[in-house]
């Protein structure tokens, strides 16, 4: 191999190097990615780190305050609130991943296109787009979930298309200030195909703002589904989610105010992580920092 063939992966890893080296000067960032490991962690190893049933009640045991057998109390049906907590973070954690993936499937190829393309294509999506930006997202995501139906997958569904205008705009305008670049030029002017430009030189180009971004909206997506959840539509109890946890427990906020107390303060930091994980992803893929 070359050394014209070496220098492009020789920059390529140098950037990357500097890029975590930025990521990890950034103590929010770490701290942020601490929190988000946690908690994945948390609801990977449930079954593993969790003393009880989520679903097993005890009549003995009704809102019971934090103690060495309920590290976090017991709510109205006497079920262990860190168990539950520790399963309704896989509800939280799904539903925000898998809302931006869903976001992000159908969302950044309506704006390759009308980035890309322009013209027609671009005026039909744009209108579109700001039609749907519109309307505030959660109330989109509230009407898209009670149209669909109450279900944690109807919920991800509905966060999913109501965050999807704003990958379509982000990704049109990172098209529209990549496609006059000399490298995309010259790839059009040898006859290559359009789809082949558009996911050889384009998509790989305008990939650091849609993580960035897909990170600060898991943050979104989670406070939503937890909304949805709080309001009957997400997650069906008695399954565990944080949201409908919340929901019981603003019933007993003076008897017992650690229901409500650890699901909030869970989603608070969940939140809390991803926005500063993705403000350190920011930083750290900023082209324009050295």
């Amino acid at each position: 191999m070359t050394v014209t063939a070496l220098a492009p992966e020789a920059a390529t890893r140098k950037q990357r190097s500097r890029g975590l080296q930025k990521f990890l000067r950034n103590k929010g960032a770490v701290v942020g990615a601490i929190l988000v490991l946690a908690f994945a962690l948390l609801a990977i190893l449930a079954p593993l780190v969790t003393p009880q049933d989520p679903l097993q009640t005890s009549f003995t045991a009704i809102r019971k305050a934090p103690s060495a057998v309920h590290w976090l109390g017991t709510d109205d049906l006497g079920r262990d609130i860190y168990t539950r907590l520790a399963y309704g973070a896989r509800a939280s954690l799904m539903a925000g991943v898998i809302s931006v993936a869903i976001a992000l499937a159908v969302g950044v190829p309506f704006g390759l296109m009308a980035g890309y393309y322009g013209g027609l294509v671009d005026g039909a999506i744009s209108r579109a787009t700001e039609a749907m930006l519109a309307i505030p997202f959660l109330i989109l995501a509230i009407a898209l979930a009670a149209f669909l139906g109450p279900s944690l997958g109807n919920a991800m569904i509905a966060i999913g298309l109501s965050a999807m205008p704003i990958f379509i705009r982000l990704t049109r305008g990172q098209v529209l200030s990549v496609k006059t670049e000399d490298y995309v030029e010259g790839a059009r002017s040898i006859g290559l195909p359009d789809r082949w430009i558009i996911i050889r030189y384009i998509l790989p180009n305008v990939m650091p703002p849609l993580i960035v971004q897909a990170t600060l909206t898991i943050a979104t997506a989670i406070i939503a589904e937890a909304s949805l959840s709080f309001l009957g539509l997400g997650q069906q109890p008695p399954s565990p989610s944080w949201g409908s946890m919340l929901n019981t427990a603003k019933n007993y906020m003076s008897q017992a105010p650690w229901m409500s107390i650890f699901p909030g303060g869970a989603i608070f930091m969940v939140v809390l992580g991803f926005n500063l994980l993705g403000d350190g992803l920011r930083d750290a893929l900023d082209p324009r920092e050295s």
